[in-house]
């Protein structure tokens, strides 16, 4: 056999592994959390986007919450003010307020503009359209005040749903307003968690700069490949994992003890990182399960 009809041979066979993924997920709903530096480098925000119209395309029903943090920090900066965090929150006064939806909002309609030009319709929401992210206001960890930095309360679902039915994909901002219709920033991985329980999601997935969980994160060899929540949870209570690695894992626990089948923490730094994941027996990340299943 010829080179060229083994490669031939090689793509069918990635294709049938695909399908057993395509069959028992099609018509379901999965959220993807985009951002990191995979939202800097032009090349791989393509491949993300490239990787969720393909899930658009056979069958998925793919909601993206981006975020945009980077960006924001540096328009801040730009601005001629220092950017401050406080427990990993962005400190948000009225000004840098004013920046960050300047900020989302640009970076929500770029990403709407590279769906469309896929040949796949996407409209961009922000968490105040509709009332889709009410929340209240946020304190750090330590009951430091922030600013307007969001927690958020109540999701209008019906908003992406019927979004989802007249077959758009739904690309969210993560910016919410309380009772008194203030505008707040949210942080992304708690927008997507939220939206996914909301919606009832088949998928959570978030991509973003890390590889996935480490048993010791200076040991590039622990990475682990799955975990099921009662395994995660030890990891949390154990301390062998910190920093913003705690909220990020207590959202995927939350979204499975809310219905959520899988979640999934990927490198958005590696090109389609998503399709690997979601189509391959491999995967690349990290899968967080519900307990008693297996990988």
């Amino acid at each position: 056999m010829d080179q060229d009809m083994q490669q031939y041979l090689d793509k069918a066979e990635v294709l049938i592994e695909a399908l057993t993924y395509i069959q028992r997920f099609n018509r379901k709903i999965i959220v993807v959390k985009y951002g990191g530096s995979a939202m800097l480098d032009e090349e791989l925000q393509k491949n993300v986007i490239k990787d969720v119209t393909f899930l658009k395309l056979v069958g998925f029903k793919p909601i993206i919450v981006h975020g945009g943090g980077k960006e924001i920090s540096k328009w801040v900066s730009k601005a001629g003010m220092e950017p401050k965090f406080i427990d990993g929150l962005r400190v948000t006064d009225a000004e840098t307020m004013e920046i960050a939806e300047m900020v989302l909002n640009k970076v929500n309609k770029n990403l709407v503009r590279m769906v469309e030009e896929l040949g796949v319709r996407a409209i961009g929401v922000s968490g105040k359209d509709g009332g889709l992210l009410r929340v209240d206001k946020k304190l750090s960890m330590t009951g430091q005040d922030v600013g307007f930095v969001g927690d958020i309360k109540k999701v209008n679902a019906e908003v992406l749903l019927d979004l989802l039915d007249k077959d758009f994909l739904p690309i969210v901002c993560p910016v919410g307003i309380d009772d008194d219709y203030n505008t707040y920033n949210i942080n992304a991985d708690d927008a997507a968690y939220s939206i996914a329980k909301a919606v009832h999601a088949e998928k959570l997935a978030f991509l973003s700069d890390i590889e996935g969980v480490y048993r010791d994160y200076e040991d590039k060899s622990s990475l682990i490949t799955a975990l099921t929540v009662d395994q995660a949870n030890e990891l949390i209570e154990s301390g062998a994992i910190s920093g913003g690695m705690i909220p990020k894992l207590q959202n995927c626990v939350g979204a499975i003890e809310n219905g959520v089948s899988r979640v999934h923490i990927l490198d958005g730094r590696i090109p389609h990182c998503l399709l690997l994941e979601i189509f391959t027996k491999k995967g690349i990340g990290t899968a967080i399960l519900r307990n008693g299943e297996e990988d």
